[in-house]
């Protein structure tokens, strides 16, 4: 695994990256007014995977502005083929992902990002949440942190974005709240379909306890 070593290698400190940093917090504390619960329990380096629920289009600037280190997003290649938002996401490196299958070059890219020492970002329902209710996960986040070799972190987003598409959500004034939870304990050994299963279900559950926190 490869760690960022000198300051300026770090991709949160690229201009770019800085300037819309700079935006998305006042857009996301400010306009959207979004507090936080839980702060994150993501290391300062190296690689990680971030893992949450999926409750609009706004959720990867929400939980970006909660973070210090740059989030490389799994996202849904329609959000990312849209013309006027497609150099943001590209400057973000946002990683795009065809929902008509399983995308291994999408997957590639995630395990890429992670042996550079990222922080990756999944949404492991794969959609929206229509409900409250956390839908089934998919198992590819077990399976990227076993080969990786990478801690899963868990985190819980609810709020007035619930449901909405990326640009209503962006342009009407929302209320959100996060609550972030620590590195997610489960049998790395094994990589075989039970065991990711099992290990899927441990992450799922590591969300709905942030969801059930009081």
């Amino acid at each position: 695994m490869i760690h960022w070593g000198k300051p300026y290698d770090r991709p949160e400190n690229r201009l770019p990256v800085r300037l819309l940093g700079a935006a998305n917090l006042a857009l996301a504390r400010l306009y959207h007014q979004v507090r936080v619960l839980a702060p994150p329990c993501l290391p300062n380096s190296g690689a990680a995977i971030l893992v949450s629920n999926h409750t609009s289009g706004l959720d990867p600037l929400l939980l970006q502005s909660c973070c210090s280190r740059l989030i490389i997003w799994m996202m849904a290649k329609e959000y990312y083929d849209l013309k006027p938002l497609t150099w943001i996401f590209r400057t973000v490196e946002a990683i795009p992902v065809e929902r008509s299958g399983r995308d291994m070059a999408a997957t590639r890219s995630a395990l890429r990002a992670l042996k550079d020492g990222r922080v990756l970002g999944v949404f492991p329902e794969g959609k929206i949440e229509l409900s409250r209710e956390l839908l089934p996960f998919q198992t590819g986040v077990a399976l990227m942190a076993i080969k990786a070799r990478v801690p899963v972190y868990p985190v819980y987003l609810d709020g007035t974005q619930r449901t909405k598409e990326m640009v209503p959500a962006l342009l009407v004034p929302n209320r959100a709240t996060v609550r972030f939870g620590p590195a997610v304990e489960f049998d790395r050994s094994d990589a075989s379909k039970p065991a990711l299963e099992v290990a899927t279900e441990i992450i799922r559950n590591s969300i709905k306890d942030l969801q059930n926190w009081r």
